[in-house]
């Protein structure tokens, strides 16, 4: 099998069978391309034998061409994404990637996603669900995280009572303050799909989201759901679920929602919890200058 024969099936099962955005498919086809370049001649049983060892020799290659932390984070998330595919594709019975840590990623400013990379986890979490309605039932969390910028404890504190949505829905934030927040269509549509496949009755005063076994769901199945979504993704560690608030934030900010409005919709005390996204929006429109400016290329 010749290189373009390997990264043309690994471009393919990207777009079309797990339906990435196309920023995702040429970052991970890109890294594969260059594992294969280190490698030379290959194929699925030689890549699928590559063990944590010979992912660290790769991204200390990528390292010493002065790769940042959350580019190695990255760059590894979409090497072990590749070999996990290798793995399958030489009928491996176990096609899980090699265990390692990333490099850390200093915290700073909250780090939106776009809104592709929104949609995509939500899809993919689905998709990578043990049962249909389990997939439906987080994707539509997800949503109400990003499309009506919730908290996560918020969105798994709402009851069967809340069914059905209307174009509204009133959400009881920090300090039991109430606010009311817009439902899209897109969100309401998987809420809707989530509840039609529950296997679990969803009675007014019971919560709206049911773990496997008919509980309350809990936060940490969330977010383990969204971290096994994000390293497929190849999106950094800091795309969690409360990113998606973030984006929620910082994506009406960049299309002229005042702060006041914005203060209300994320259900803040004060302002000044709202002005971050400032900042947030001036760092996104600072990548957008440094990737688009002809003098930064």
């Amino acid at each position: 099998m010749t290189r373009a024969d390997l990264l043309g099936a690994w471009h393919d099962n990207l777009a079309l069978e797990r339906r990435r955005s196309p920023h995702t498919v040429r970052a991970y086809v890109a890294t594969a391309a260059r594992l294969l370049d280190a490698l030379g001649e290959t194929d699925w049983p030689t890549l699928a034998r590559i063990e944590a060892q010979g992912l660290r020799a790769q991204l200390a290659r990528r390292r010493a061409e002065g790769l940042s932390n959350a580019s190695a984070a990255r760059e590894l998330s979409a090497l072990k994404a590749f070999v996990a595919f290798a793995r399958a594709q030489a009928g491996m019975t176990n096609a899980a990637p090699p265990r390692m840590r990333g490099p850390r990623v200093k915290k700073g400013l909250p780090r939106p996603v776009t809104p592709d990379d929104a949609v995509n986890l939500a899809a993919t979490v689905a998709e990578d669900a043990a049962e249909e309605w389990i997939g439906a039932r987080d994707r539509a969390v997800l949503l109400l995280l990003y499309g009506a910028g919730m908290r996560i404890a918020e969105a798994l504190s709402l009851t069967g009572g809340a069914l059905p949505l209307g174009e509204v829905l009133t959400v009881t934030g920090k300090g039991s303050k109430q606010r009311v927040v817009p439902i899209l269509p897109l969100v309401r549509d998987a809420v809707v799909d989530y509840a039609a496949r529950c296997p679990w009755p969803l009675d007014k005063a019971g919560p709206l989201f049911r773990g496997a076994k008919g509980g309350p769901l809990s936060q940490g199945v969330v977010q383990k759901a969204m971290a096994r979504a994000r390293i497929a993704l190849g999106l950094p560690p800091t795309a969690t679920p409360h990113a998606l608030r973030h984006s929620f934030a910082t994506h009406l900010l960049g299309a002229g929602a005042d702060l006041r409005s914005l203060q209300e919709l994320l259900g803040h005390a004060s302002l000044g919890s709202t002005q971050i996204y400032t900042k947030v929006d001036a760092a996104v429109l600072l990548d957008v200058y440094r990737n688009a400016h002809p003098r930064e290329q």
